[in-house]
């Protein structure tokens, strides 16, 4: 009887360790699993115009931009993560961060939309700059420091839109001072070796077309708002795949 139980107890103990030598490293493990963990991540901030005003949420250029990548790459995106809200200021974009409490994740792809109502309120350009850079840092951080994986979207000249003509703002002026920002923004990211993907031009075009506007001829339509999510899907598939 002895000899029988150590016989047993040895080859318990063999057949533990052949059951450990059958489990796969974490070098035998597949790059991309099903689960979310494994999916890439986007983060878009901004203000009014990241988070769709007027739209619904499916229309907000943020979630059209994963659709069409998990058309692309067979649904290997997140939803997209938006910290933004309508009258944000950069300033204002910071305390919403803070207040999110956000964690050290990284993000595959950071998106960077604000300074609009800095310009409607007033705000200087060279306080602009400042604000605007320190929160650049903060995209490209959250990208993990990689700024290829950042894009900066230029803020849309507002003054074209119904609703500046029925406040019968200056049109030039505003126009001027859009553009104005949109330099600041874009010698930053130049600096930086940050995409700045300019919209400008296409909203001129037809950012005074009922179609393309929200219900209050100011916000950009789900329509318009596609015509940004094609040009961030070409940059985008440029630099992640």
């Amino acid at each position: 009887m002895k000899l029988t139980f150590l016989s047993l107890l040895f080859l318990a103990m063999l057949s533990c360790t052949t059951a450990k030598k059958v489990l796969p490293s974490d070098d035998d493990k597949p790059m991309k699993e099903t689960s979310n963990s494994d999916k890439l991540t986007y983060l878009a901030l901004g203000d009014s115009y990241t988070i769709g005003e007027g739209v619904k949420q499916e229309g907000r250029y943020p979630n059209q931009l994963v659709k069409q990548l998990n058309l692309v790459n067979s649904n290997s995106w997140e939803k997209a993560r938006i910290i933004a809200q309508t009258g944000w200021t950069v300033q204002e974009l910071e305390l919403g961060i803070q207040q999110e409490k956000m964690d050290e994740s990284t993000y595959d792809l950071v998106t960077l939309l604000i300074g609009v109502n800095n310009q409607y309120r007033g705000g200087s350009v060279e306080n602009y700059k400042v604000e605007f850079e320190k929160m650049l840092n903060r995209a490209i951080i959250f990208a993990g420091g990689n700024t290829a994986h950042v894009a900066v979207i230029a803020i849309p000249n507002w003054g074209v839109t119904p609703f500046a003509q029925a406040k019968n703002v200056d049109k030039k002026k505003v126009k001027n001072e859009v553009k104005a920002y949109n330099l600041a923004q874009k010698t930053i990211c130049n600096e930086k070796g940050i995409s700045f993907i300019d919209i400008t031009k296409e909203y001129e075009n037809a950012g005074n077309e009922l179609d393309m506007l929200a219900a209050d001829g100011l916000h950009p339509s789900a329509k318009m708002y596609e015509i940004w999510e094609e040009k961030l899907l070409s940059h985008v598939k440029t630099l992640i795949y």
